[in-house]
């Protein structure tokens, strides 16, 4: 007698598929067009990516310079404690080929990445090897008239720094900002003068192009740790006064109204040129990271901001020989340089210092060890596939056969 035949309801299976891992999800595309056209959907994207931000999937890549090229390329570690963080592959991006692409993001699973010594600049998603080239910038850049040496200067360079990656809820639109600095000279001069003028540059993925939005009174100074986006707005470091006398201040972006704001950084930083204070994204909060700009023995202090009121998470005392803190990993492990550039991790719950084998010996600029961390999407950004031309992906020895 032939058994019954059972089938699942297909909200059921749609919810049951969404907990799955991007790579097989997309093994999966090939079942039936049913599945492929619903695993495009925003309501299953949606799905998918809360279920990697409950269970903190988070995947971690360590930005690096090869010693051999002094090309920057990315090092994806092993998310687990477990396995001690090993390399697990190596990505390489010809696109910036002679470039040091910065990384800007993550915010649903994209990164920016963006040169800021040339117009150019990308986003992508690292779980669907989706990749988006960015038009460059039609913005016009304005002359400058010097009234001391009465004359037009010419444009000498043009950088673009200080970027930042969100998403607009309004719109339903990814938007990169970013500060440009023009820097003119007398050309009729042997060492001319320079003379700085900023513009500030808003691209919309939906229209996929760049506007120019005025320019606030602040500019960012220093880095972020990895991201600087939380909940629809951007933050950068920046300040007012003069040597031993600064005041911290924190400068906000809306990407929904395009607006700026300025922020106070609380008093608990104490004197501000005694102290790094780097901004950074702690569990979906913006949050900060404390530490004294000179001692042998470097400790930190975590503080994070919840409705504008801020709170210290731990303290960490007395860690001989780390020069930085690079970002943190998943369940709170904190990354950090040491002073012979290696990479340690701190487990804050059990005050265990490890040093990781990551071999950065062979690296170029050791002291620009950076560390990303994302969660795995299915955000589509109507790019094209990697292709070999744009990113190159190495499998180490140590890596199994999940990529």
């Amino acid at each position: 007698m032939q058994r019954p035949r059972f089938e699942l309801p297909e909200a059921l299976v749609m919810e049951i598929l969404s907990k799955l891992p991007v790579k097989s999800l997309t093994r999966f595309n090939c079942v039936c067009k049913y599945w492929c056209s619903s695993f495009q959907t925003p309501h299953f994207i949606s799905n998918n990516y809360h279920n990697n931000l409950e269970n903190n999937n988070l995947n971690l890549l360590l930005s690096r310079c090869d010693g051999n090229t002094f090309q920057r390329y990315f090092s994806q570690l092993s998310n687990e404690k477990y396995q001690n963080y090993i390399v697990k592959q190596n990505i390489h991006l010809p696109f910036f080929e002679d470039d040091s692409p910065y990384v800007y993001g993550a915010c649903h699973g994209l990164l920016c990445l963006l040169d800021p010594l040339k117009d150019k600049a990308a986003i992508w998603n690292p779980s669907t090897r989706e990749f988006k080239i960015l038009p460059p910038s039609s913005i016009q850049r304005p002359p400058y008239f010097s009234p001391f040496e009465e004359t037009y200067l010419t444009l000498d360079d043009v950088d673009f720094n200080h970027a930042a990656f969100g998403f607009d809820s309004k719109t339903d639109d990814y938007k990169v900002i970013r500060f440009v600095t023009l820097t003119f000279v007398n050309s009729e001069e042997q060492y001319p003068h320079p003379h700085f003028m900023y513009q500030v540059e808003l691209y919309s993925l939906r229209s996929n192009s760049w506007q120019e939005i005025p320019c606030p009174d602040y500019k960012p100074t220093g880095t972020t740790l990895g991201n600087n986006y939380v909940d629809g707005i951007c933050y950068w470091k920046t300040e007012t006064g003069a040597y031993l006398d600064f005041r911290g201040l924190i400068l906000s972006f809306d990407m929904g109204n395009e607006k700026f704001s300025i922020l106070p950084i609380p008093e608990f930083v104490g004197s501000f040129p005694e102290y790094f204070v780097n901004l950074l994204v702690f569990n979906g909060s913006l949050g900060a990271i404390v530490y004294p700009t000179e001692g042998i023995d470097t400790s930190f202090d975590l503080w994070v901001t919840s409705e504008g009121v801020w709170t210290k998470q731990f303290n960490i005392k007395s860690i001989s020989g780390v020069v930085r803190p690079l970002g943190f990993g998943k369940n709170g492990d904190l990354f950090l340089r040491d002073a012979n550039d290696e990479v340690l991790v701190f487990d804050a719950s059990t005050q265990e210092l490890k040093e990781l084998e990551i071999n950065t010996y062979l690296d170029h600029h050791r002291f620009a060890i950076s560390l990303h961390t994302y969660l795995e999407s299915l955000v589509h950004i109507n790019g094209i596939q990697e292709v070999e031309k744009y990113v190159i992906r190495q499998p180490t020895r140590n890596a199994s056969n999940e990529y």
